[in-house]
């Protein structure tokens, strides 16, 4: 699977049982979406952009709450600096990661951004 067969795949909803992924699917999903990192703790995935200004910054998040609404899965969307965009993706229901967050990174990966040069 690469990241537009990942991209075209949708979210399924979670429940309170939902179970988090073992660490060699994390790692089978993870390399699909080769720019997203695994966090410290192995619960999470981030992907950082230096985009080229703020209000760009600001139409990426928007873009991204798009995919957030209609997957009815949400990342935390981090922008410091005024063009430093980070992204995180875990499942809360989880406490970890499912195949859902690695669904959403593929899409956001689709989205075009303007990053400073």
């Amino acid at each position: 699977m690469n990241t537009t067969k990942l991209a075209a795949r949708s979210c399924v909803p979670c429940t309170g049982n939902t179970a988090q992924l073992a660490p060699e699917k994390v790692r089978e999903l993870l390399a699909h979406v080769p720019a997203w990192k695994l966090t410290a703790d192995g619960k999470r995935i981030s992907r950082s952009w230096r985009v080229l200004d703020f209000v760009t910054g600001l139409d990426f998040f928007r873009r991204i709450g798009d995919v957030a609404e209609a997957e009815d899965h949400h990342p935390d969307l981090h922008l410091t600096n005024y063009r430093d965009v980070t992204i995180e993706l875990w499942t809360h229901a989880a406490g970890g990661l499912t195949e859902n967050d690695f669904i959403i990174a593929a899409k956001i990966d689709l989205l075009d951004v303007e990053l400073k040069a």
